[in-house]
């Protein structure tokens, strides 16, 4: 029996999951690192403090082992990050993180002065905030010393790939998400570097997430106990490596995810891309591609009403209360971060609005999860119009754990939801990529099928669906009315 590694590089941990070629999880380790907010909308982290946990971690995971029987390595990281590194592989500058707004101008240079159609013309999709390659104008326009002394731009669990195995690698789901990648033809575009000053060479070599980059560095596998043939593959962006582990895969399929952003993500055998861009067009972890909607405040909405405003920790016991579905007066903007899909708007801000003297906390409570769920729902709105039909679709994420969100979701989207017998996401699905590269499986769908399987279904609710439509088509025009005073906020 061979056991495999998967490395979830979060925005507040690592987790470590070891899994055999079965989909057995014989231990699961995380370790937290700070997260870093220098001036208000930005956010970073020290590539350092990555390496550093996941070394811990990894020691911890497979200290009870035989680790000779350790056989790969695979990753599902957080997308987007910037991180730089000069001519002798020392970290530049703190990465900038998927959630740092401080790029407004570049994405407007990017979306009106070249024109959205024509960045889209080349990756597929337009400017957002945190995606990579306006940070990359930033750091020009704002830290030009640094910039002269970039030698290597590569995302956050590249960066650990490339401390474990030497590779200078990026696979195709996670650099679709820097701006930089022809998404449909999987090569770097030649307009976007131009545009961003930067020379090919900078960049990393691209795979797919299920491809072997390497192998362990020969004083890590002394260091750690295991086998230098240890495998490294690409791995993922953490959406796509979600989406893995939840066996979606192939086309057609579906994955809503409720983690510190929330996601919608949409399998397709083809490339396409929706008339508004509202979703990323972006390569999959299974070869293919998939259209994602992203909201960047999803659990991390409910985190905040319950550790920072209620200081509460009890998230099951505030949600027992809730029972009159579809009938809450009140609502909330889940826009904590600014807002992505389908917004695209860095000024977006939360909001409560319909209190009376009669709310209560649960009242409260409960359009907190609502507000996300009807963001989820603004996602999927964005998606029928290009043209997805769906009936269900599969849950994960730290939200997912709660029946009440599950339930809401169900009957928001009028969707049937599956929930994953095994919810490890990002970890596990990067741990099937390394079975993958390994020669375990001949593909992620055939991995994919021998490992994933559903626990139970959520089925909507007629009557709460018909309830929910008319309070979605309230929720719906409430951030165009806010949306000029934003700014001013």
């Amino acid at each position: 029996m061979m056991f495999y590694v998967g490395i979830d590089l979060g925005t507040s941990a690592v987790k470590l999951l070891l899994m055999d070629e079965k989909g057995q999880i014989a231990k699961i380790v995380s370790k937290e690192y700070p997260l870093s907010f220098p001036k208000p909308g930005w956010s970073e982290q020290n590539p350092s403090d990555w390496y550093e946990k996941s070394m811990e971690g990894l020691k911890e995971l497979i200290s009870e082992v035989d680790k000779s029987q350790i056989a790969g390595i695979g990753f599902g990281g957080q997308m987007h990050g910037l991180v730089v590194l000069d001519e002798n592989d020392e970290v530049l500058r703190p990465a900038i993180l998927w959630n740092d707004g401080r790029t407004e101008k570049q994405v407007k240079y990017f979306n009106e002065e070249i024109g959205r159609d024509k960045i889209s013309q080349y990756t597929g999709n337009i400017a957002f905030a945190g995606f990579t390659a306006p940070k990359i104008l930033w750091m020009k326009e704002n830290e030009p010393e640094l910039f002269a002394k970039i030698a290597k731009i590569m995302l956050p669990k590249d960066y650990l790939a490339y401390r474990l195995s030497g590779s200078f690698c990026t696979d195709y789901s996670d650099a679709s998400g820097m701006l930089l990648l022809d998404v449909e033809h999987k090569c770097w575009s030649k307009e976007m570097l131009s545009l961003c000053d930067i020379r090919e060479e900078q960049l990393p070599k691209l795979y797919e997430s299920y491809d072997k980059v390497g192998t362990l560095k020969p004083e890590l596998a002394e260091e750690l106990g295991l086998s230098a043939d240890v495998v490294i593959a690409a791995g993922a962006g953490d959406n796509a490596a979600a989406a893995v582990g939840t066996g979606t895969v192939g086309s057609g399929k579906c994955t809503i995810s409720l983690g510190t952003s929330g996601t919608l993500f949409i399998t397709a055998d083809e490339f396409a891309v929706d008339a508004n861009n509202a979703l990323h067009a972006f390569a999959h972890a299974d070869g293919r591609y998939h259209l994602m909607g992203c909201m960047l405040s999803a659990a991390s909405c409910n985190k905040w009403w319950m550790d920072d405003i209620l200081k509460e920790k009890d998230y099951a016991g505030s949600q027992e209360g809730i029972d009159r579905l579809g009938e809450n007066h009140v609502y909330f903007l889940p826009y904590l971060m600014g807002e992505r899909s389908p917004w695209n708007d860095v000024d977006a801000r939360g909001a409560f609005i319909g209190m009376s003297m009669d709310t209560s906390r649960e009242d409260m409570v409960q359009a907190v999860l609502e507000g996300v769920a009807f963001g989820v729902r603004d996602m999927y709105e964005a998606a029928k119009s290009a043209g997805v039909c769906m009936e269900r679709a599969k849950i994960c994420g730290g939200g997912a754990k709660s029946p009440l969100w599950r339930r809401m979701i169900a009957n928001i989207l009028n969707l049937k939801i599956d929930i994953p017998a095994c919810e490890e996401g990002p970890g596990m699905g990067g741990a099937m990529l390394a079975m993958v590269a390994q020669g375990a499986y001949p593909s992620v769908e055939k991995a994919a099928e021998a490992i994933v399987q559903t626990a139970g279904t959520i089925e909507p609710e007629a009557e709460l669906v018909a309830k929910y439509e008319e309070r979605y088509r309230s929720f719906r025009k409430l951030y165009p009315a806010l949306k000029d005073i934003y700014p001013a906020l």
